[in-house]
């Protein structure tokens, strides 16, 4: 059980190489087989013990070279250049899956990781409204990628699809979105484009994601 107790609450995005609808979200093999791609967040409230992390933001560049199930994924942490050392070591020990229970999603995430690369320590770029469905997360000689609404072939309007999870730990409820592109580079590279984004907003803690949406 976790020593310190910890929260995050904000703007969570995630961009990877699958198809619309990313496939792990039900358990199923990735569109490719290989999972690829980034997630970040941009902290509105948040803590490590006493040590506030409102205003901050991290990102993670990843490769599994299977489903993520089967362990084996390669990950780099990345900290905004703006928190102060304490602020380093709160998040990068959240990132690690310490001070959690084992369902807590960084804790479920690096379960499945084999390698963790030298984490990065810059400025991480960050837009997002989720009712547009569009984001941007740009951190320079890391990554780069957008996210739009998914467009209906026929007509070009913005599509629509929401993922619920009621038993989720990573979100509960997901806008699905187009990553139009995907781009890293350094440790860890790749270069996508269509291909899945999920945007949320989430709030994790030291004993797992809040669930305020599931019905009984």
């Amino acid at each position: 059980m976790p020593e310190i107790k910890w929260r995050l609450k904000g703007k969570w995005l995630k961009n990877c190489n699958c198809d619309y609808g990313c496939p792990c979200d039900f358990n199923a093999e990735p569109t490719h087989h290989v999972c690829e791609g980034m997630v970040a967040m941009d902290i509105e409230e948040g803590h490590f013990g006493d040590v506030d992390l409102g205003g901050l933001r991290w990102a993670g560049m990843y490769k599994w070279p299977g489903p993520l199930h089967e362990g084996n994924g390669t990950i780099l942490p990345i900290v905004d250049e703006r928190a102060d050392a304490k602020q380093r070591e709160a998040l990068l020990t959240i990132m690690s899956g310490q001070e959690q229970s084992e369902g807590a999603v960084f804790a479920v995430f690096m379960s499945l990781v084999s390698r963790v690369l030298e984490p990065k320590f810059a400025p991480i770029d960050f837009e997002f409204d989720l009712k547009k469905r569009s984001a941007r997360c740009r951190i320079p000689g890391l990554l780069d990628t957008a996210s739009d609404p998914i467009k209906n072939p026929v007509t070009g309007d913005p599509h629509r699809i929401l993922i619920n999870l009621p038993e989720g730990f990573e979100y509960e409820v997901a806008e699905v979105a187009a990553a139009t592109y995907i781009r890293g580079e350094g440790d860890i590279e790749f270069d996508f484009a269509e291909t899945h984004s999920s945007l949320s907003h989430v709030e994790h803690t030291s004993e797992g994601l809040v669930h305020r949406n599931a019905s009984s």
